[in-house]
This record gives C-alpha cells, structure tokens and sequence, in this order.
C-alpha cells in the first residue's frame, strides 16, 4: 500500500529495482510538492524567506526529529546540509591532541577525516574491531579509558549490525568523554527512544536514507550535558539569541543546541524532509513497520536465492536469525564490486564496499519486486 506513494522515482526509471534504499533511498510523491513549495517560498519571500526557515521549517523539522527519537525538548537539534559538517564541528570542541575511541567500521565522513588527523600527529584514535558484534560493547568501554571523544555507530554501515544496550555502553563510558551516537543507518530504520541518553549523548543523523527526503537534511542532537560547549568551527548562525558573553572579547554563543548552527544553507532538504515525515504518519509508516516489511522481504529474498546465485545466506555478515540487523543484508564475498556492477546491467541496484554486497530492502519494494531480483541473481 505504500508502493504507490513512490511513482515519480518509480515511473522514471521503469526497468530499474532500486535494492539500495540502505544507501540513497527513493524519494516518495509529497517531496516533489515539498521542492517546488521551497522555491516558491523563496520567490514569495526573497530576503525575508530566513523568518520564514527560522519561524516554520525549522521548528517543525525539530519537532519530528524529536518525535520519533522521543527527546524531551526540540531545540536541542541542529541541522547542517551533510553529517560530515556536524563531525568537524564536535572535533574542534576537543583540545590539542585528543584521544579518540571509536569502531572499525565507521562511515567516510569520520574514518577519513580522523585518518587524516593521525598522519600530522594531531589525535590519538583507537579503533575497536566491530567483530564479533555481541562484545563490541564492552570492548569499547574497556578501550575508553581516558578518552576525550569516543564515537560509535549505532546500526554498523558495512553490516547492518545494530549495538545493543546502547544506554548500557554509554553510562559506562567515562564521564568526561564527549559520546556521539551515529544514527544514520538507525533513525527511521530502527525503533529509538532517546529519551533517557538526550542528556548525556549526541546523536547524528540524517534525511538522505531512511527518512527518505535526500541531501541537505542532516541534523545532530546536542545533549544539555554539552551547554558549556564553544565550537571553534561555528558559524554566524550560532550568534542567534546569543547572551553577550562576560568576558570581553570572546565570540558569543547561542543558548543550548543552538552553539552547533553553522551558517547559510540550502533550506529545500528541510521542506522535503517535514513533507515525507508527516505523510509517514498519514500512511501509517512507523519506523517500526517499515523495520517488519524490510525484514520480511529479507527473509524471502533470502529463501527464494536460487543455486546458481554466486551468494548464498552462508556469506551473511549477520545472519537471518539475528533480529539485532537494520533494513539492509550484506553479503560477505570477493566478488562483491563484480557482482553489483554486474547486477546493474541488468537494471538491479545495489551497493559493493570492499568484499561486502549489499541489498537494502525499502517501502516501495514488495514480493514481485524481491522474485525479480532473484531471478537476475540466477
């Protein structure tokens, strides 16, 4: 029933099966009218159009963020058009040197720019194998000692494992260490009450994939734990409502969540993002039915695997029989670049990293759609 609610990137691209809703979800119907609404918007507005963001878009974007990661207040999230902004921004609240604990398998946007700090010696970065997935937990803490930052994702990128007992882990970790949470692969893929970790940790996320409203709606949380904080990469939007500082000389900020701002921005993510949320809840769409469908179709496209597929439920990084996945399977093989760019010809999305393929299963796919796939595979 929700199929239907995706027919323009549907209908442009017929032939295609889009298995990689785990990567650049499909965007439905309303975010077209959303796109269109923001450039309206700004010819309606022109100059005043920020009144506008600042006074509407924004405010509602924060109540559906915290809505469904159930915080206590909406005005502890920020946004930023990519995550990767949010991360140099928690980094240059650090000191000369920080150490850093974090996974082997975290996304581009920290394990590079961390890489990076390590070749001109300015951090210390120790990375816990996400392998075996039941002990990550108490390996990170036991790896945390004395750590300024430590950064963990919440569903693994490269997996599709989910970190269990995240409050557990995370009142564990040293009380003096800034915690973020990467949520990417967990906001509306995978059921999360934040409510009792808002004071305490982070959470960095965004609309690109499972809140299927694309590029320029990333948004990080910021706990009250974090209200002394002063960003060294700040923008001028983080000035606003800013309380003169005591001390002559020094940059104000802006109360609570409200220091991580940055500067001017393309606003129309925003648009896109509170449309889709709020057709999520018309259509009856919650995280925690669209997680039942994914895992679903999982367990059928798995079962259907023909003998001739040059993948089998053996090369599972984690298995069917793990509920702890989020809405993509990964395939452990060497084949796995050779295997997607061939699938590709065949009108078949999916995504390779390294030796891992990886099908993601989203609301506009259904039982055809997953026998297809199959098919091709054989």
């Amino acid at each position: 029933m929700w199929k239907s609610a995706f027919s323009k990137s549907l209908g442009a691209a017929p032939q295609r099966l889009h298995f990689a809703a785990h990567s650049h979800h499909l965007w439905p119907d309303v975010s077209f009218e959303a796109q269109q609404q923001a450039w309206l918007d700004a010819a309606r507005l022109a100059d005043e159009k920020w009144g506008h963001v600042f006074g509407e878009v924004i405010p509602r974007a924060q109540r559906h963020v915290a809505a469904e990661l159930s915080l206590p207040d909406s005005s502890s999230v920020v946004f930023a058009p990519n995550t990767h902004e949010l991360v140099l921004r928690l980094l240059s609240c650090l000191g000369p040197k920080p150490t850093i604990v974090t996974s082997d398998s975290e996304f581009h946007s920290f394990e590079r720019q961390t890489r990076r700090l390590e070749e001109e010696d300015l951090a210390r970065v120790t990375r816990v194998p996400s392998e075996p997935f039941a002990t990550f937990g108490e390996r990170l803490v036991a790896a945390s000692r004395g750590a300024d930052l430590v950064f963990f994702s919440q569903v693994f990128f490269n997996s599709g494992a989910v970190v269990q007992d995240l409050a557990k882990i995370i009142a564990a970790l040293p009380a003096s260490a800034m915690v973020v949470v990467d949520g990417y692969h967990g906001f509306c893929a995978v059921p999360t009450d934040w409510s009792a970790l808002a004071s305490r940790s982070f959470y960095v996320a965004g609309g690109y994939k499972y809140a299927m409203s694309g590029e320029g709606a990333c948004f990080l949380h910021v706990p009250s734990s974090a209200s002394e904080l002063r960003p060294r990469n700040t923008g001028w939007f983080a000035a606003f409502g800013a309380l003169e500082e005591k001390q002559a000389g020094r940059v104000p900020y802006a109360a609570g969540g409200g220091r991580f701002w940055g500067a001017t921005f393309d606003p129309s993510g925003l648009y896109r993002f509170n449309a889709v949320m709020a057709w999520r809840q018309q259509a009856r769409l919650t995280t925690a039915a669209v997680r039942a469908h994914a895992h679903a179709l999982q367990t059928k496209f798995v079962a259907g695997l023909p003998a001739a597929a040059r993948i089998s439920a053996s090369q599972l990084v984690v298995p069917l029989s793990d509920s702890a996945r989020g809405q993509f399977l990964t395939f452990r093989t060497p084949d796995a670049r050779e295997l997607s760019a061939e699938l590709l010809k065949r009108h078949v999305v999916t995504d390779a990293r390294d030796d891992r393929l990886r099908f993601g299963f989203g609301p506009y796919l259904d039982d055809p759609d997953v026998a297809a796939v199959c098919r091709s595979l054989g």
